[in-house]
Parts: structure tokens; C-alpha cells; sequence
């Protein structure tokens, strides 16, 4: 069966297996789950539940492959990424149709994930052949020193349910370029893709056992005994910080190396000599890109008074007039939120708001159903005390608060126990080498609503995670260094 076919039935509704050391095969219990649409409610298909034993099963697949996979060349590695991003690329309208059915994106958007998420693939099998080490003589004299960098070995990648091709391929590329075999663990919302990603790379001659995918709703019981399992050296996760924070505590029990990206509340900072133009566009790509389910949004929109109002006025007309639908409408510029707590959390966090005395300039409404949809929102004169400001929205809700001067915008900020990424908008460069040291995120974007990039290192401070993903640093995250001491 090929890709489209494999995706085609899917779409169909044909029952999909976990993929177990090479071979697709139901549930060690014979159970499976529904993956709804939501746009529609409607079941797209079923997918096999897995359990503990199907991830020994897993693991010890990943673990028998390890030192083969861990022995082939760099070239071998990068040629098999290399031709699993030709492959997607190949198929990049088929993985969109899955990812709109499963996600709710718009065709656009989901589009734009494929070629993204493709890129890591590319990107990594590049850094599979750079992969380097050193050599020399000990200041002492007395040793020559040799580093050198080995795969840390068999790895769970838990992928969230927003981006779920970009997010298995994050973790893939440089897991796969390094040399380490894998267990993937897609969000039950969403792990049709994630599947279709695993056909790909059986396809273009994956060897068995170095990528696993395991599907189940309960992961704490299916992957949780894995953590403490001295066989699996290393975890990724993508997630939301409570539940990261949880898997760092199991982690600890195995000393696994840990990647964590978690939670964001970006500040998107206005300040008075910004381009208004520039900055309602930038405001709009940083909010709405994903119907704003992405860590990486604009949380909190800090503007300087002199220009609120007409930024306020300016970037409410353009979420005002963004077009609601299911995501294969071509018409449509926001699809719907991923399921209907996710929609009552979004209306909630706007209710709140008001009751401390926000504005709502356009939307805020909960419309009737079917399907998850929650309209583009702007609130004006929020308080620092709103839900809305202090937690993560993962909606289409932008909230605008008031700074005077640049050291309130700092201070604004920071005042959150995330440090993911923000947002500066202003020409004036001395500004912007005064504040981004003060700015207290990993990632940065001046005068640009987009900073992610597979060629640069993606992650975050505090309470945001550990670790970086993509770049020349997320292949880093995968190899440890052994030093060999040779007597001279």
C-alpha cells in the first residue's frame, strides 16, 4: 500500500494498527479509539489502543535495533531522512486533507505544517553528516584527548495534538540523525498523521524497530512504566507544562535525558514608534496562525498608550473580518478549536475578562454547534488579574493591556512563570539591544509574528522547558560525549 493509498483509508475509515518493531498489528487488547473531526463531531476512524505490554513490546523492539541503527554511517541515516522529506513533500496535499480531517486547520494552513515539518527532515538529514568531536593533547602533557559523541539511545517522543506532523518530525529528524531508535506516542486527538509520517519511513527502508508508534488514550498506564525502565535512555515531550513537570518527576527515577517544550504566554510588545501596519500583521500571524493553538502565540498584546486605541481598532477590523469554517471550505481563515472543552475553556477565559471589566471590541460570542468553533476575539482594558492574561489562552483570543514606558513593558512581560518566546515591534535597534536582554524567553521575534524555524534552536526558559529543538542545537539533544584518555 502506498502513502496516498495508506492515507486514503485512513480518511476512510479503515482501523489503523500501532506500528511495533517493522510490522502494523492491532492492540496487544484487541481495543481501539475514535478520532473525530472537529469540525463535525463525526468519527473519522478508529485507531488501536495500545497498552503496557504493547509498549514493552515497543521498547523492546527500539532496544534491540539500537546498536545496528547506532552503527550505520552518518550517509545512511541522512539519506533515509532525506527521502522521507522528498516523500512527504511528494504527498504534501494528502497529508494536509489528514491533518485538516483530524486537526481542523484550514487546507492553507495545514499546507504550510506539511512543508515546515518537512523541512526538519531535510534540515537533520543534513546534521546526520556533521555530527563532530576532538582531538588533542591535555595541557598536562601526559594524555592525548579524544571526545567523542554517541547516540544517547532508545528515545519516547510524545508529540502534541496541534501540529502533528511537525511535531513527530521535530523529534524524528535529529533522533534518527543521531542514531537513536524511537518510540512515538502521537496525542490521542490526533495521531492519524503521525501514523501516516511512520508509513513514510517504512517506505524509504526504515530498518524495524528504530521508530515505533504507540497509540492509546491512556499513557500513563502504556508508556509510564517505560520511564523507569533502564533500557530507555532518553525523553521528549511537547506538551503542556503540568503534565512535563510530571513526566520530569517519573523521568528522574531512570536519569533520562530530557527534552521539555511546554507551555508559552507570549507578550506581543507595541511600542510607540512601531509601524502600525507592520504590527497589526505581525499581531494577526502571531495570534490566529493555527486558530491560535500553538505555544507559540501572542498571549498577551502589550501597547504603548499613545498608539493603543487605533492599534486596537486597527487589528479588531482584521480578526473581525476573519471567516470562520470547517478547514476544507476554501473560504475558511480559522477552523475550529480541537473539541469542545478546549471551546468552553476559550469562552470561559472571555467571560472572566469581562466580569473584571474588559472590553470586548469584536467576538466573544459562543456559537451554537455543530463542530468546535470559537470566533476571533480582541478584549481591551484588561486586567493583570484575568485568567485570560495569566493563563494560556490556545485560542483565538487576543486580550490588550496599556505600558507608558519601556521599563513597564518589561516588567509586563515577565510577569509570568513562562519564558517560551515574545514579541518587540519597533525600528528603533538601540531599543531593541537594550530590551532583549531584559526580555526573559528563549526566543525572541522583532517585527516579525513568526520566529520558528527548523535551522534555529526552538525552546524556552522557566517554566517554558529545558532543552532546544531544531537549529544546530537539536541534534545535540541526542548525543552524549565520551572522552578517551590515551597515554602518550
Amino acid at each position: 500500500m502506498s502513502v496516498a493509498e495508506f492515507i486514503d483509508s485512513l480518511l476512510a475509515g479503515r482501523t489503523a494498527d500501532l506500528y511495533l518493531d517493522g510490522r502494523w498489528t492491532p492492540a496487544s487488547g484487541g481495543a481501539t479509539f475514535a478520532v473525530e473531526d472537529p469540525a463535525t463531531g463525526k468519527v473519522i476512524t478508529e485507531v488501536a489502543e495500545g497498552t503496557a505490554a504493547d509498549g514493552q513490546a515497543a521498547l523492546a523492539a527500539a532496544d534491540a535495533a539500537q546498536a545496528a541503527w547506532g552503527a550505520t554511517t552518518p550517509r545512511e541515516r541522512a539519506d533515509i531522512l532525506r527521502g522521507a522529506f522528498d516523500l512527504i513533500t511528494a504527498h504534501a496535499d494528502d497529508f494536509a486533507r489528514l491533518i485538516t480531517a483530524e486537526m481542523g486547520k484550514s487546507l492553507a494552513e495545514a499546507r504550510g505544517e506539511v512543508a515546515y515539518g518537512a523541512e526538519f527532515l531535510r534540515w537533520f538529514s543534513e546534521e546526520a553528516v556533521r555530527i563532530d568531536g576532538r582531538y588533542g593533547t591535555l595541557p598536562s602533557g601526559k594524555l592525548q584527548m579524544m571526545v567523542d559523541r554517541r547516540p544517547v539511545g532508545p528515545s519516547l517522543l510524545i508529540t502534541p495534538w496541534n501540529f502533528p506532523l511537525a511535531m513527530a518530525t521535530r523529534k524524528l529528524g535529529p533522533a534518527l540523525a543521531a542514531g537513536c531508535t524511537t518510540i512515538v506516542k502521537p496525542a490521542e486527538l490526533t495521531p492519524l498523521t503521525t501514523l501516516a509520517v511512520a508509513k513514510v519511513f517504512e517506505e524509504v527502508g526504515v530498518p524495524a524497530g528504530v521508530i515505533n508508534v504507540l497509540t492509546t488514550t491512556d499513557p500513563a498506564a502504556t508508556t509510564g512504566p517505560l520511564l523507569s525502565d533502564l533500557r530507555l535512555r532518553k525523553l521528549s515531550f511537547t506538551g503542556s507544562t503540568p503534565v512535563g513537570k510530571a513526566l520530569l518527576a517519573q523521568a528522574a527515577e531512570g536519569v533520562l535525558r530530557c527534552s521539555m517544550e511546554l507551555g508559552g504566554s507570549a507578550p506581543f510588545i507595541v511600542f510607540e514608534d512601531a509601524d502600525l501596519d507592520a504590527a497589526v500583521e505581525g499581531a494577526i500571524a502571531a495570534k490566529t496562525r493555527n486558530i491560535g493553538e500553538a505555544c507559540t502565540a501572542a498571549n498577551r498584546f502589550l501597547v504603548h498608550r499613545d498608539v493603543h486605541d487605533e492599534f486596537v481598532e486597527r487589528f479588531a477590523a482584521r480578526m473581525g473580518a476573519l471567516r470562520v469554517g470547517a478547514g476544507d471550505e476554501p473560504s475558511t481563515d480559522l477552523g475550529p478549536l480541537i473539541d469542545d472543552r478546549s471551546r468552553v475553556r476559550v469562552h470561559g477565559l472571555v467571560t472572566d475578562a469581562v466580569e473584571r471589566g474588559a472590553r470586548v471590541v469584536v467576538g466573544g460570542d459562543l456559537p451554537d454547534g455543530p463542530g468546535h468553533f470559537y470566533p476571533a476575539t480582541v478584549l481591551a482594558g484588561v486586567s493583570a488579574e484575568a485568567r485570560v492574561v495569566t493563563e494560556e489562552i490556545f485560542g483565538p483570543v487576543a486580550p490588550v493591556q496599556v505600558f507608558s514606558d519601556e521599563d513597564e513593558a518589561v516588567a509586563l512581560a515577565n510577569s509570568t512563570e513562562y519564558g517560551l518566546v515574545g514579541y518587540v515591534y519597533t525600528p528603533d535597534l538601540d531599543r531593541v539591544m537594550r530590551v532583549a536582554p531584559r526580555l526573559q524567553f528563549g526566543m525572541l521575534g522583532v517585527n516579525a509574528g513568526v520566529v520558528s524555524d527548523p535551522a534555529a534552536p526552538f525552546g524556552g526558559v522557566k517554566h517554558s522547558g529545558l532543552g532546544r529543538e531544531g537549529g544546530r542545537e537539536g541534534i545535540d539533544e541526542y548525543l552524549e560525549y565520551q572522552y578517551v584518555g590515551i597515554a602518550r
